[in-house]
């Protein structure tokens, strides 16, 4: 008997039921979320029946800036009713154009995202006649809310900036790339997998706020995938000396010879030094031993109640100054190189400001990354700092002793929004997949608390007061100091994108020391472009000789050079001093070998340890 031929529907249909999904899995999965969303809702009203009802505040001060934005604006309408017929003429403008579109024509779009815009990177936002709508419909609103806010008369310079920042937070928020049925590349994945993608995402969605104790701790890499001293924080060496606030590690010599002057690396206290040793190939730690440096770094605590008392003076003398007495016990020296980054600058500065004042001369040369001692125009992290805000949280840190690291996680995240907040939003829990392993991303989301009276002095005197860069602004211990007197020779190394320290801010701040400076611009930002080793040959840098009043001057004078800031660092390092002893065994030195490298300190992650 002849075969039977199947009909031109049988392939099609054997496809369709082996993309069917297993109904077990499914009834798994709903079954899981079921469990995990009725325990989240259960512990979360107990919380709340604990705390009993709390009134809404705005701590922020948002409502009562844009009730003043709005003032303004409806209190001239003829401004008002120009952008409305602006908005309605660049809509009738999409309609025509959409409409040649649907007759086959190919006109210029009426808007366009900008080229670094990565929500907008699928092709059916440009190639679907529907979603390019979507698109241009949602980019011209943007952009039409944004200038109507920007161009508002009338507000003073603190609430200009809080409706601009919180508008573009409010924009972005609502993207059409952002929802799952205006976004192509979910909703291809949406119904290649039947909607198991979005029960995924919702899963994933439940397991962060678990993972934050009802609030939402978005994943951004996939955790379980580094461990300290194994694939990240791998440069080898001893924690030769420890106390309440630190652990300083010194680093294993890779070259018979190394420089007289030993290197200290000061990070901030809100994150863990690791970002300068997160791979060998990146790693600036282990790129400075090559070069024959003798490399110390301090790996700061991760603070808990017990040290709410612990003030900025303790991060100067128990931290800075504990480091230098301990490296030049350890290596007899009397001199040594020393740099700081972003807040770990500051207070770089500010120790060297006081080691003046009592005629401590062991830092011989000073290195800032993108760092700020002029705090006169911070940039957008001036929006959450303002004296409402900070007697708030100062409220919060009162009670239990310090600031969450992920709470300023949360700030500086805001800060790029679309690159670390929405763009995990929609690979989590809409299209339903798990982050992609990244050690900066491992490193981002290991931050660390702040003990409340350091946390509040810096906040106050450096920010609201700008007191670091007057003469006596600020008091170390019951001296005072002034960064004017400082005489040390110093490096700044500033990024032209960093949102965090502004460059030309940073420029203001290397004027007010009193000792030569090399100011030099890298590409880039905040850490791309400090963590920017030689073998990239990424973004360049720039240099200038002079170092004229402002900022704008020096750039017009600045030469462009390619490849990394790192070498013309280590060229200005070793034209001071160069002299050359035998490689340091940290096992070898007059301080015992507590522990190795990478220490225990940097292993306390928020209240558990990482492995």
């Amino acid at each position: 008997m002849a075969a039977a031929t199947p009909s031109p529907a049988t392939p099609a249909a054997g496809a369709a039921q082996q993309a069917l999904p297993d109904p077990a899995a499914i009834a798994k999965t709903y079954a899981e979320v079921a469990q995990r969303s009725s325990r989240l809702i259960t512990e979360h009203m107990n919380r709340q029946l604990a705390k009993g009802v709390t009134p809404p505040t705005d701590e922020l001060g948002v409502a009562q800036a844009f009730m003043d934005m709005t003032s303004k604006l409806l209190a001239n309408p003829y401004v008002l009713a120009q952008a409305q017929m602006s908005l309605v003429w660049d809509y009738f403008s999409l309609w025509q154009n959409s409409m040649q579109r649907f007759m086959g024509l190919q006109p210029a779009p009426v808007a366009a995202p900008a080229k670094d815009d990565k929500r907008f990177k699928d092709e059916e936002w440009k190639d679907c006649f529907l979603f390019d709508f979507i698109k241009q419909s949602y980019l011209i609103t943007a952009r039409h809310i944004h200038d109507t806010v920007a161009g508002v008369e009338g507000l003073d310079e603190i609430t200009r900036k809080k409706v601009n920042f919180f508008t573009r937070q409010y924009i972005d928020a609502f993207s059409p790339s952002n929802f799952a049925l205006t976004n192509p590349e979910v909703f291809r994945e949406t119904v290649r997998t039947n909607g198991q993608s979005l029960i995924k995402g919702f899963n994933n969605l439940l397991r962060d706020m678990e993972d934050g104790d009802g609030q939402l701790r978005i994943r951004m890499t996939d955790t379980s995938a580094f461990e300290l001293g194994k694939n990240v924080a791998t440069s080898p060496g001893k924690v030769v000396f420890q106390n309440d606030l630190l652990q300083l590690l010194q680093f294993t010599p890779s070259t018979e010879k190394v420089f007289k002057r030993p290197l200290l690396i000061v990070p901030p206290w809100i994150n863990k030094y690791y970002v300068l040793d997160l791979r060998e190939k990146n790693s600036l730690i282990k790129w400075a031993v090559d070069q024959g440096h003798t490399v110390f770094v301090i790996s700061w605590v991760n603070p808990d109640a017990k040290l709410a008392g612990k003030g900025f003076d303790d991060y100067v003398q128990e931290g800075v100054i504990a480091a230098v007495d301990a490296i030049t016990e350890q290596t007899g020296v009397k001199e040594i190189n020393a740099a700081g980054y972003c807040l770990g600058g500051t207070l770089l500065g500010t120790s060297l400001a006081y080691m003046t004042a009592k005629k401590d001369k062991r830092i011989a040369s000073a290195t800032y990354f993108t760092t700020l001692l002029d705090f006169s125009a911070p940039g957008e992290l001036g929006v959450f700092i303002d004296d409402a805000q900070v007697k708030s949280l100062e409220k919060k840190m009162l009670e239990r002793g310090y600031l969450e690291g992920s709470e300023m996680a949360g700030t500086f995240n805001m800060l790029r929004s679309n690159d670390l907040i929405w763009s995990f939003v929609i690979n989590n829990y809409l299209l339903g997949k798990d982050p992609f392993p990244f050690d900066l991303l491992y490193w981002n989301s290991d931050s660390t608390r702040m003990p409340a009276k350091m946390h509040s002095f810096y906040l106050r005197k450096m920010y609201m007061e700008n007191a670091l860069c007057e003469p006596g602004g600020v008091d170390i211990g019951d001296t005072p100091i002034d960064l004017a007197k400082v005489k040390t020779p110093s490096y700044f190394i500033s990024t032209i994108e960093d949102h965090i320290a502004p460059w030309k801010t940073t420029y203001i701040g290397a004027k007010v020391v009193g000792g030569p400076v090399r100011f030099v611009l890298g590409g880039s930002g905040h850490i791309a472009g400090v963590v920017n080793p030689p073998v990239a040959n990424k973004y360049g840098f720039w240099t200038a000789d002079a170092l004229p009043d402002t900022a704008d001057e020096w750039f017009a004078e600045a030469k462009q050079h390619g490849g990394s800031w790192w070498n013309d660092w280590q060229e200005w390092l070793t034209a001071m001093d160069d002299t050359q002893v035998a490689a340091r065994d940290p096992e070898k030195g007059k301080l015992p070998a507590l522990e190795d490298a990478p220490g225990s300190y940097v292993k306390t992650r928020l209240d558990k340890t990482v492995r």
